[in-house]
């Protein structure tokens, strides 16, 4: 499902206009991003919670060359799914 066919969902289970459930997710996004920016997480129950985890600095292999590189520590985002999702999938 691509972001269209969301807002398409999300316009027929909401019963909303198709550019009111556009500006609903893209509401939604740019709630989850600054939060996450911030380093805070976002707990939906039910649905699951998105968190930035911390990647430590780590050697890998370049695979062109053979030559081993430094990687630097990152943040990634990351999503963890709730029991009532799981629940679903399963």
């Amino acid at each position: 499902m691509n972001k269209s066919e969301l807002i398409d969902a999300i316009a027929s289970n909401a019963n909303l206009s198709k550019a009111d459930a556009g500006r609903a997710l893209d509401g939604f996004i740019e709630a989850v991003t600054t939060a996450m920016k911030g380093d805070d997480q976002v707990t939906i129950v039910g649905f699951g919670t998105f968190l930035v985890r911390s990647r430590d600095a780590r050697s890998g292999r370049n695979p062109r060359t053979g030559e081993t590189i430094q990687i630097p520590a990152s943040k990634v985002p990351s999503f963890k799914a709730g029991k009532a999702l799981k629940d679903a999938v399963n």
